[in-house]
């Protein structure tokens, strides 16, 4: 049963269910480059092509399993442009304003597109994951099983290519919803702004029953060991956009609303500086003034030296730049020769 899918509450139940071993097309609803490059600029989403050859066992072995699971089909028709290429096609296809032509009309040659994609080695099945401007993408190269592609789509479908490497992302998603399961980590956030912890900064994780990177962050990237003593100097709460109850910050109510046609709290609003994103964090000072809105998800590396920069109070005499510039450089050399923590205490 695919973890993940359960959490989204997509409307299947996967216990018993005989999947329909179509290992022509599976169940995913499959378009050419040119029908998906006409859908991505009405309602832009993220490609998933399957690169595939007709001699290539494999790659029916994953369309009559992988594609064949109803409730992964369905995320992936939902959420991304589904083509599936021919690797040794014989047409001339257009992608991102190039013409791409079959290198021979002969024989098994492999396809201007394919060798784009793939380079030299033009290995199958091949899956090759895309951000809807084509500026980023992933491949992914042999047969994937279910929960070894769910990493991958939710990577890009939550914007998580955004601010970490896939492997660090994979890493923490295989701990929230594989090593054991899922509940809330960190303390709900309460309903009055009065109630909050006092004399401490505090850190909202906007999350939501379907943000699975926001379920990630909350279970794995603040409790990480290597944030423990800085994250001593925050308060962490959890809000769940999708509560209903009325909220009160700084003695002003907030209530569920339509954001972008879906019921979420519009508590989220006042707290994201206008820069409102599903998972993401806003930074409070002692006294609830919103420092900062940090969008989409992060890892505990990447969050470290935000949290430094706030929670040191670092802010206050620096700009972000100028932190981070020279942040970088110490940890550099700390990554080139680890004895230089000793010889700086």
């Amino acid at each position: 049963m695919l973890q993940f899918l359960k959490i989204l509450l997509i409307l299947f139940s996967l216990n018993g269910v005989f999947y329909s071993q179509n290992e022509e097309n599976g169940l995913v609803n499959w378009l050419t480059f040119k029908e998906a490059q006409e859908k991505n600029k009405v309602l832009p989403k993220p490609f998933l092509v399957d690169i595939y050859t007709d001699w290539c066992g494999w790659c029916k072995v994953m369309m009559r399993t992988t594609y064949s699971n109803p409730g992964l089909a369905s995320y992936i028709n939902q959420n991304f442009y589904p083509v599936k290429f021919n690797a040794e096609s014989k047409d001339t296809i257009e992608f991102d304003g190039k013409l791409y032509k079959p290198t021979s009309l002969l024989g098994r040659a492999p396809h201007e597109l394919a060798i784009f994609f793939l380079g030299t080695n033009l290995s199958y099945p091949s899956t090759v994951f895309m951000t809807n401007q084509f500026q980023y993408r992933m491949l992914s190269q042999g047969y994937l099983k279910e929960n070894e592609i769910e990493p991958f789509l939710v990577f890009f479908t939550e914007n998580a290519w955004r601010n970490v490497p896939f492997e660090e992302f994979r890493q923490y998603f295989q701990k929230t919803f594989y090593d054991s399961p899922y509940s809330i980590t960190n303390e709900i956030l309460p309903k009055n702004s009065k109630s909050y912890e006092k004399n401490i900064k505090k850190i909202i994780i906007f999350g939501a029953n379907f943000s699975l990177t926001g379920k990630v962050m909350d279970k794995t990237t603040f409790s990480d060991p290597s944030l423990q003593s800085i994250i001593k100097k925050f308060k962490i709460y959890y809000f769940d956009l999708e509560r209903s109850d009325t909220l009160f910050f700084r003695d002003t109510a907030f209530a569920k609303q339509l954001i972008n046609n879906y019921p979420l709290h519009s508590l989220a609003l006042a707290l994201s500086l206008n820069r409102f994103s599903i998972p993401g964090l806003a930074i409070l000072d002692e006294k609830n003034n919103v420092l900062e809105m940090l969008n989409f998800y992060y890892s505990p590396q990447q969050i470290k030296p935000i949290l430094e920069y706030f929670g040191n109070d670092i802010y206050k005499q620096k700009s972000w730049k100028d932190f981070i510039s020279g942040y970088s450089v110490i940890n550099s050399e700390k990554r080139q020769n680890p004895s230089i923590n000793k010889r700086k205490k």
